[in-house]
């Protein structure tokens, strides 16, 4: 049996990865939660989860309020993490190196937290029972399209704001079936 997950990058956040830790959503952010919320409504209701960063939890709000249910945190969908020491203001020159590559670079370069971090994510989602949405991140998206396509760079699509990735899982095996919006993503 075939488990569909609906994977949904956060919507626009108010500040960049250099600016706040964990960001609120702005306003057009919001607008694109009741949006995606609209489109998802006639899914379920269904179990939502969420990665524990505020732009994830209240992207899941407009939906989890019209299935009237709670969104689980769940910490191993969240975004990729910064190197530990990174100054605040370092981060998105990190990243856009990080995300330039590949997971196999990412590893080699910086150890094995960062191939940790994509096995976990993978086996969290696997380890789903039923079909869910998931409110996520663009890189933690990514890491289950790769997967899906056996393509070991960080960045496969660039998914826009408040996209719907939906992927079936079979035995540990996920197989895209409709892939979310791309737009050009500010990595600020």
């Amino acid at each position: 049996m075939s488990v569909r997950l609906h994977l949904v990058r956060h919507g626009r956040a108010a500040a960049g990865w250099n600016v706040d830790r964990d960001p609120v959503l702005d306003d057009l952010g919001k607008e694109q939660s009741v949006e995606v919320a609209q489109r998802l409504v006639g899914l379920g209701p269904l179990p939502v989860y969420s990665s524990p960063l505020r732009r994830c939890q209240e992207t899941s709000g407009p939906l989890s309020a019209l299935w009237n249910t709670t969104p689980t945190i769940e910490p191993r969908v969240a975004e990729i993490p910064s190197p530990v020491g990174i100054a605040l203001e370092e981060r998105v020159d990190w990243l856009r190196v990080a995300m330039a590559g590949t997971w196999t670079q990412l590893g080699i370069s910086d150890g094995d937290v960062y191939t940790q971090y994509r096995r976990d994510l993978l086996d969290t989602l696997a380890a789903i029972p039923h079909d869910a949405v998931i409110f996520s991140h663009f890189i933690a998206i990514n890491v289950v399209i790769g997967e899906a396509l056996s393509d070991d760079r960080l960045v496969v699509k660039s998914l826009d704001n408040c996209s719907v990735t939906s992927v079936l899982v079979h035995e540990g095996t996920f197989t895209i079936e409709e892939m979310g919006r791309e737009a050009d993503t500010l990595i600020r």
